[in-house]
């Protein structure tokens, strides 16, 4: 896999003589196409102790065809700057980058209106750049409206190709030199974090110091293996969760009999069916979320001329749990990114079939976790009209890859790991396996915080993470 050129020897995490980096270099350096991003801003702002910058970067779509083509095609980046007001604007531009890698895939850049938790810790000592990833938020958009402009089914699964890791660290490191920055320091959450290992593979030049929080990836085996491990993690959450409020569990099996016998439908039209409705298992992956789901549970029945139906107030709070509106990459991409090779094939579909107890049919069902199946094209007006784009990616069997071991073996890049203990989407084992395989990468394991640890207590994480770095770096 051709990179895109990067000057040389340009930070501390380069190893010039793995014999896979040299290879990635020598390939990029003559046949790259391109070395900067054409870079404007188009707003600033201050308000609530903060100073934003709106950042617009011009990038390649294909980051690493070797064509020689000047009319090659481009997509825009979006990136929003935050500085805490408490520096002055001359002391600002003195601060170092941090960029922040946001979870997914497909979802957009957080969108602040203060300085809070591991922001507010942050923004002491650095300028955090906030990336709407290539196909979210204000970049580039990919999604039902805007895929068929590139031509049938297959023409879009193409395109989509270039919506990866990989891509996503080329824009990144682009956007880095575009700046001006020295090696940055790059904070990954979720899916962030399986973005930077992709950056320490490939490209540990452009970073000072990497932060990850739940994101440690696998770094090889296939989507089965992942979802076979995940499944058991949610079942024992949805066991937790019914022991803590066991009415849930009556309420719960309730509403799957009533959908069961009769039509309900989301605001928009869309039916709420028995698989749908178990998407709510979503507000299972974190602690600032999971008691969330027993407020909802309890509006969902009221009386009617009909007999009991499902409330508007249920149903319009439902409705964005189980869309895809607002990422439908998330849909799209997400098996994607546990492979390097081979097709993927609907692994979550396949390995349901092993936990018949998250079958919509089971007797006593269970709610899922972050597993995309095929009847999502079916039934989400957001994803229908992707439907086949969809298989095709499914259908894929040589998708690049995203980590060099070689190279992560031998990284000599400060890296921090948060590994939450019971994470129900990125398992403790798994994260502990790639953990012992990257050098200069430690781990805090804490069964205090789930998935969404730093909206628990993000500025106790981060301050505990950049002190692992810096311990080591000083």
């Amino acid at each position: 896999m051709p990179w895109p050129p990067l000057e040389p020897a340009a930070g501390p995490g380069r190893v010039a003589d793995t014999a896979a980096r040299s290879a990635l270099h020598t390939t990029a350096v003559h046949g790259g196409r391109a070395a900067h991003a054409v870079h404007t801003v188009r707003g600033r702002h201050e308000f609530r102790g903060m100073r934003t910058t709106e950042h617009y970067f011009t990038v390649p779509l294909d980051h690493f065809s070797s064509a020689e083509d000047t009319d090659a095609e481009t997509i825009t980046v979006f990136a929003r700057e935050y500085v805490s007001a408490e520096h002055t604007e001359t002391a600002a531009k003195q601060l170092p980058w941090l960029v922040y890698l946001q979870g997914g895939p497909g979802g957009r850049g957080n969108r602040f209106m203060s300085l809070g938790g591991w922001s507010k810790a942050a923004a002491k000592d650095f300028r955090i750049l906030m990336l709407d990833q290539r196909g979210t938020g204000l970049s580039s958009p990919a999604d039902r409206n805007t895929l068929p402009l590139r031509g049938d089914a297959e023409a879009q699964a193409r395109y989509l190709e270039h919506f990866r890791a990989d891509s996503i660290v080329a824009d990144a490191e682009l956007i880095r030199r575009a700046l001006g920055s020295e090696p940055w320091t790059v904070y990954g959450q979720s899916y962030g974090g399986f973005i930077a290992l992709t950056y320490l593979s490939f490209a540990p030049e452009g970073l000072r110091e990497v932060l990850i929080t739940g994101g440690l990836a696998p770094l090889e085996g296939t989507a089965e293996r992942v979802y076979r491990e995940t499944f058991k993690r949610v079942a024992a959450r949805n066991a937790e969760y019914f022991a803590w409020y066991p009415e849930d569990r009556e309420t719960v099996d309730r509403i799957v009999r009533h959908l069961r016998n009769i039509e309900e439908f989301l605001p928009g039209g869309e039916r709420l069916t028995v698989e749908r409705f178990q998407m709510l298992g979503s507000f299972l992956g974190g602690n600032t979320r999971v008691d969330g789901l027993h407020n909802l549970l309890e509006d969902a029945f009221v009386d009617t001329p009909r007999g009991p139906r499902l409330s508007d107030p249920f149903l319009e709070q439902v409705r964005p749990h189980v869309s895809r509106a607002t990422n439908p990459l998330y849909a799209l991409m997400h098996e994607s990114i546990y492979t390097q090779g081979p097709a993927t094939d609907w692994a979550a579909w396949r390995v349901l079939r092993e936990f018949p107890e998250f079958s919509p049919d089971a007797p006593q069902i269970l709610l899922t976790g972050e597993m995309i199946y095929p009847w999502y094209f079916d039934q989400d007006n957001a994803l229908r009209p992707l439907k086949e784009v969809a298989g095709l990616l499914a259908a894929k069997t040589d998708w690049k890859p995203l980590y060099d071991p070689a190279q992560l073996a031998a990284n000599i890049v400060p890296a921090a790991a948060a590994v939450y203990s019971n994470d129900i989407y990125v398992e403790r084992r798994l994260s502990l396996e790639t953990a012992a395989a990257v050098r200069k990468l430690q781990t805090w394991e804490t069964a205090d915080f789930h998935h969404d640890g730093i909206a628990d207590d993000g500025e106790a994480i981060f301050g505990r993470l950049l002190g692992m770095v810096r311990s080591v770096r000083n």
